[in-house]
């Protein structure tokens, strides 16, 4: 499995042709990372890595802006603090650590689906 930045990485460095290699070269970094980066198996890159891609990869404004957004969005290893909130978070956030690979896509999209609605509700409320 990879990460939405693993992924987008991997998509725009094969539409403009280029070997993992080269890339890594260019970036000055090995062609294990870019691959694990690619591949979901390394975490969310620093801000400067991230800038290095974006030229690199002959990216600007708003596609740079989306690169950087799910970089951010794709740590693989995620921690939730659910301190200070009622029981009922801390035994859902814990059951779906254990049980995420049991949830389908469709599921997925419908869970963020609600989850922005209860962030619209919330900033609604401010």
């Amino acid at each position: 499995m990879t990460t939405p930045f693993g992924e987008a990485v991997r998509r725009i460095r094969r539409e403009k042709g280029l070997t993992q290699k080269a890339m890594a070269k260019a970036l000055n970094v090995s062609p294990a990372y870019l691959s694990a980066l690619e591949s979901g198996k390394r975490g969310q890159p620093r801000f400067d890595f991230l800038q290095r891609v974006a030229g690199y990869l002959n990216i600007i404004w708003d596609e740079a802006d989306e690169l950087f957004h799910l970089a951010a969005i794709s740590h693989p290893r995620v921690v939730l603090d659910t301190s200070d909130m009622p029981p009922e978070h801390t035994a859902f956030a814990n059951r779906l650590a254990r049980e995420i690979r049991l949830v389908d896509c469709e599921t997925i999209r419908e869970l963020d689906r609600v989850l922005q609605e209860a962030s619209k509700a919330l900033d609604n409320r401010r």
